[in-house]
């Protein structure tokens, strides 16, 4: 194939020795450079040869010095008018090709000397689609969504998927995720459980043709197609038929679901066979343990080896194990000798963005399952506090892929989108007319994270004049002026990682950051579930609010990063992003609409900033109140929280007419700030009332403190008890009351609500071999409170004694029962073991079975359903710094 360049005098022609994307992409470029492409040898000296191929076919092109590139990696060489693209292997030659494509529309003319070598670092470098939604399905709960027309139109069409799977070879990507949780009833038939299929026939077709499109175009371009499912969930069809759940995590290994889930597997292995497979082994299966190894091994495994076998085929798809709810070491250990061609997966900063350099046991799991001979993946997961607002910080997405290499030891990168992952394939923005997709909305962040998965030690001075190059042509202003975005991107990139790692109270997306927090939340964080691995983790060492007004009053040094540091930093760093956009706005040229969206964000980020650190500063000087009971300390704080309330309102202002939520995920598993079920208190707008009362009510209470000293004063009765009809044996809850039928702990201190419980007799033993049950019949709604010990887990350590309690970051299903949350803390305490946090399952008038899981726990007794039960600490485990002083912000 030739070419000749209309614009001068210097002629192209082209031989190719391999043909594919790449060459076509290639070719493409040329004729927008001007060239006329002719196939064939060449056929004057004026005319340059392009030679495409893998090494061994073009080898005689290139100088005998010149050693092969890795797997994935290519040689560019031009000199004497012949330009060489060599690949590795097919992938290697695409993405030769598609590096002198991006040269030739940089500089519109072919390079006369070149000589570069190149081949990416990590192995895997992947993004994710959910096929989900933001809310359940009718008559479904989490996870369970059904690939139909109806609830995904953007699945079934074609443009989409090529503009898709464009842009990630464009970005050097190699691995699409699908995530869902059960995908196999809407994908396969299967022969003896026909019935299990969740389609109609019609859809049943469109599924087997878009998926066969979608495998087949994403190989096209060297990417590997990975389906994700969760554990253990069965179709909707099949469950009815047997009658039982869909998914249920504390029910055992049954030989009618194992047989399912393997036939279910064998069948998309036999029809998909260049597919891969992710398994998740946790939320809806009990999480960690013999079943989940048992599971991957005897049910999993073998499912994927049926397929081979009935395709006659031994080479190994490749599985990815989610490291998510299970002891992954343990599982791995016992799967590699049955199974070679496994990956490993892990959550990066858990399901946020906070650190480049994780630490402490969480960057234990991650090194411990590098070292195991298999990849290992990190995965940037959700990232709920980023949402909505746009996120493209090249230097801490630089530090964090270097920080994945060096410090978690992963080869590996599983990319999620940046914001709106439940509502894919639109980003939140409102804009009038239209909804904005992701993958154009959110261009620098996959550009960036595929960057540096390629390579990840690339020289500061570079990196910042290739993004000034980048967002100059972009934005169609100077590269002084695409400098100043740049450095824009990389101020607000620090503000939601340092707000949620200092100030948060989990990495889960049951928590959005950027709608704020409320001032109990901040102060008490355990009432709402702190999830300690957020600050033992995936954050630097520092304190939080609570640790550094104790260590204040009572005048002891501080260490690492604190409140009032990140607080002072956030602000900095909201200020000059806002500043440099404001600065560069009048001498933009192009796309002139999103980069004013681009400037509300950062201005959006400015107001949250000033937000957080004016509550975060009101809160640490009210603290002191817990140690003084000076109500000084608690007027001093007023002027701060109305500040704090200030900027607020500027967010929702911002935010009213450009934003159509803050969070993709819309269903009762967000709990922070506001419990968001039925897509409530999803915007600025539903949340600034919020924190106008809990201002007015703090002043009202400081006024109430002023004309009464017993203001805080509670006086608190025993529950109101449930009358149910149980086999269970009970007995009374009091000071000294014998625990367990076979050991001789007592109760040692007990909160004045739980005096005189009917809690049910239960055996430790017992409890420590198998999960508890208990069976029920009750006339009226009914609350069963239920006691979990406080115990410090490491992320993958196996507890073998006491039962985990409800967490969602773990278990989606963990506030079914209104469960989550812990009421009453400390509640009761016993010698020898830590203290008790009560947490309440509420159930309808009939017949129910509590189930829960493996491990000691206490049922302390049935409460009446029209009880209002009080979200305190008790304070029987603690000393002034557990004092509560909730009820500051809470009328009663």
């Amino acid at each position: 194939m030739g070419a000749k360049q209309t614009s001068g005098d210097t002629s192209v022609a082209a031989c190719f020795a391999a043909c594919g994307l790449g060459v076509q992409q290639l070719t493409t470029a040329l004729k927008a450079a001007g060239y006329q492409v002719v196939s064939g040898k060449q056929q004057s000296p004026a005319q340059q040869l392009i030679v495409v191929g893998k090494v061994n076919e073009v080898r005689a092109s290139l100088p005998a010095t010149i050693a092969s590139p890795g797997k994935e990696g290519f040689i560019l060489r031009a000199d004497k008018g012949t330009v060489v693209i060599a690949g590795a292997d097919d992938s290697g030659v695409l993405y030769g090709c598609l590096s002198l494509r991006d040269r030739l529309q940089a500089t519109k003319r072919l390079p006369a000397v070149l000589d570069e070598t190149d081949q990416p670092e990590m192995v895997l470098r992947g993004a994710c689609i959910g096929v989900q939604k933001p809310y359940y399905l009718p008559g479904r709960t989490v996870y369970e969504y059904p690939y139909t027309p109806e609830v995904f139109p953007w699945l079934y069409d074609k443009q989409h998927w090529l503009q898709y799977l464009d842009s990630m070879a464009t970005n050097r990507m190699n691995a699409l995720f699908l995530w869902n949780g059960h995908p196999f009833a809407s994908l396969v038939k299967l022969k003896d459980y026909p019935y299990a299929l969740e389609v109609d026939e019609a859809t049943f077709r469109k599924n087997e043709e878009i998926y066969t499109f979608i495998t087949s175009e994403a190989d096209k371009r060297g990417i590997w197609v990975i389906q994700m499912f969760y554990n253990i969930i069965v179709s909707k069809p099949f469950a009815e038929r047997h009658g039982i759940k869909t998914q249920e995590r504390e029910r055992p290994i049954v030989p009618l679901i194992a047989d399912y889930t393997r036939k279910s597997i064998a069948a998309f292995v036999e029809k998909y066979p260049n597919v891969g497979l992710m398994v998740c082994l946790g939320e809806a299966m009990e999480g960690v343990g013999n079943d989940d190894i048992e599971w991957f091994t005897k049910t999993i495994i073998p499912g994927v080896r049926d397929g081979l076998q009935a395709l006659g085929k031994k080479e190994e798809p490749p599985i990815v194990l989610r490291a998510h709810d299970t002891d992954a070491p343990a599982v791995m250990k016992a799967a590699l000798p049955l199974y070679k061609n496994l990956y490993t997966e892990a959550k990066f900063n858990g399901e946020a963005l906070t650190t480049p350099r994780p630490r402490g046991s969480w960057a234990e799991l991650h090194q411990t399952l590098s070292k195991l001979g298999s990849v290992q993946i990190e995965n940037v997961h959700i990232l709920a506090n980023l949402e909505p607002f746009r996120y493209g910080s090249p230097d801490f997405i630089q530090q964090s892929v270097k920080g994945m290499h060096e410090v978690m030891g992963g080869n590996g990168l599983h990319l999620y989108p940046q914001a709106s992952y439940w509502d894919w394939p639109y980003s939140a923005d409102s804009v009038k007319g239209q909804r904005l997709l992701q993958i154009e909305r959110d261009w620098i962040w996959y550009n960036a994270w595929a960057r540096y998965a390629w390579k990840a030690n690339r020289p500061q001075s570079e990196e910042k004049a290739y993004w000034a190059q980048l967002l100059a042509a972009k934005f169609g202003c100077s590269v002084a002026d695409g400098h100043k975005i740049r450095a824009a991107y990389d101020e607000s990139g620090e503000i939601a990682p340092k707000l949620l790692r200092r100030f948060g109270i989990t990495d889960g997306n049951r928590q959005t950051l950027t709608l704020g927090m409320l001032m109990t939340q901040l102060v008490n964080p355990f009432r709402y579930g702190l999830f300690t691995l957020l600050y033992d983790g995936e954050s630097p060492e520092g304190e939080m609010i609570i640790d550094y007004a104790d260590k204040a009053a009572k005048g002891l040094p501080h260490v690492g990063e604190t409140p009032p540091q990140v607080a002072k930093e956030v602000i900095l760093h909201g200020d000059k992003a806002a500043a440099l956009l404001d600065e560069v706005a009048q001498r933009v040229t192009k796309d002139r609409a999103e980069f004013e969206r681009l400037r509300n964000d950062m201005h959006c980020y400015r107001a949250l900033a000033h937000h957080f650190s004016t509550k975060v500063m009101a809160a640490t000087q009210l603290l002191q109140y817990k140690y003084t009971n000076n109500v000084n300390d608690l007027e001093s704080a007023v002027p701060l929280l109305t500040v704090s309330v200030q900027w607020y309102r500027e967010l929702a202002k911002r935010t009213a007419g450009t934003y159509l939520y803050a969070n993709s995920m819309q269903t009762q598993q967000r709990k922070i700030p506001m419990r968001g079920v039925n897509a409530t208190y999803k915007h600025w707008t539903e949340m600034l009332p919020v924190f106008e009362a809990e201002l007015n009510t703090f002043r009202f209470k400081i006024d109430s403190l002023k004309q009464s000293a017993s203001g805080t004063v509670v006086q608190r009765r025993p529950f109101k008890q449930a009358a149910v009809r149980t086999v269970e044996t009970s007995f009374m809850l009091t000071k000294g009351s014998r625990l367990f039928t076979d050991t001789s702990l007592v109760v040692k201190a007990i909160a004045a609500e739980l005096e005189g419980m009917k809690a049910v007799q239960l055996s430790y033993r017992q409890q420590l071999s198998r999960a508890t049950e208990i069976q029920f019949t009750t006339d009226k709604p009914v609350k069963i409170a239920v006691g979990f010990f406080k115990t410090q887990r490491g992320a993958f350590v196996t507890d073998t004694v006491y039962a985990k309690p409800p967490e969602l970051e773990t278990n989606a299903s963990a506030d079914d029962y209104g469960q989550a949350e812990a009421k009453i803390s400390n509640a009761v305490a016993v010698d020898g073991l830590p203290a008790v946090n009560v947490h309440l399952y509420h159930f309808k008038a009939g017949t129910h079975t509590l189930k829960l899981p493996k491990g000691i726990c206490l049922v302390i007794g049935f409460i009446d359903g029209a009880q209002a039960v009080p979200v305190y600490d008790a304070m029987l485990s603690g000393d002034a710094k557990s004092k509560n002083i909730d009820w500051l912000f809470e009328r009663q």
